[in-house]
This record gives structure tokens, sequence and C-alpha cells, in this order.
């Protein structure tokens, strides 16, 4: 595999039943299934978000990005039981955190958390904060997180002054 080729070995057999395994997976020998995607194709199915909830997704964040030179990012996941310091935790690994704006949603905890670098701070101050969580409540409480969050950046990109 290291050169690039794809190979794929026989199926082992268990218990007189033969595994039918995907392209690409194989059962190791401590009988763990070891698979590999093929990189650059999409796999819908697992995929959380639709096609076009990534692509208004995209769009905001760039929009926004663009109109106010912040970027802007956002995490979807499990924050644990502090979703603050859970933000805190994930802000610095955000690209270009020092210039960034990020957009912390725990699903499960139904909490939101907005994170501003340094650099930033003095535009996208705490009442900017507001008013995006104040424009992403409505729909979360709705069930549409992707709505959203595009109506949270949204209303903040606009509300940041520009550099």
């Amino acid at each position: 595999m290291a050169s690039g080729e794809l190979t794929r070995t026989d199926v082992a057999v268990t218990d007189g039943i033969v595994d039918d395994l995907p392209y690409g997976a194989a059962r190791t020998s401590s009988g763990r299934i070891s698979a590999v995607n093929q990189f650059g194709d999409p796999y819908p199915d697992q995929l959380p978000f639709a096609t076009q909830d990534l692509v208004a997704i995209d769009d905001a964040l760039a929009e926004a990005t663009r109109a106010t030179q912040i970027r802007f990012n956002i995490y979807v996941g499990d924050l644990g039981e502090d979703v603050a310091a859970g933000a805190d935790a994930v802000f610095p690994s955000t690209p270009d955190a020092v210039r960034s704006l990020l957009i912390a949603v725990d699903p499960i905890r139904k909490a939101i958390e907005i994170r501003t670098g340094r650099r930033v701070s003095d535009r996208a101050t705490d009442r900017v904060a507001q008013l995006g969580i104040t424009a992403a409540i409505g729909p979360f409480r709705e069930g549409n997180l992707i709505d959203g969050l595009v109506s949270s950046v949204r209303v903040m990109s606009a509300a940041i002054v520009s550099p």
C-alpha cells in the first residue's frame, strides 16, 4: 500500500461464514475490521448535513469573512459538561484564532457559545455576540440548526464595524 497501489485480499471465513466486506476493507488477525475511504469521494450517507446545508454555511462564512476581514468559524459538536470551558478549549485550534470568531454549538446540551480573538475583540464585541446568539435561538428552537447558524453569522457580520 505504500506505493499507492490498490489491493484486495481474500475475505476471511469466520465460523464457516464468508465475511462480505466492502472493497478496501479487511479483517485483521485480532478480528478488527480495517477499512479505508477513497480520498476526495463524498460519502453522503456518512455526512451529518445535506450538501445544500453545507453550501449555505460555507456561503455565509465566506461572505462574513469578506465583509468584516474577520475569519468566521463554526464548531458543532460535544463541548463537554462545562460548555464555556469546551468552547475555550476548541477556540485556539481554529484557523487564525487571534483574528477570528468562533460560533460553538453543542446540540445535545442545547448550548451556543461565541468566542473572538484578541485582535478583533474591539470590533466583534459582546453586543455583537449577543446579537448572534439571539439570531440563532429562534431557528434552533424550531429544530433548524443550519438556519440558526446562517442567521447568526449574517447578523454578526452586519453588526461588526468594518476595518
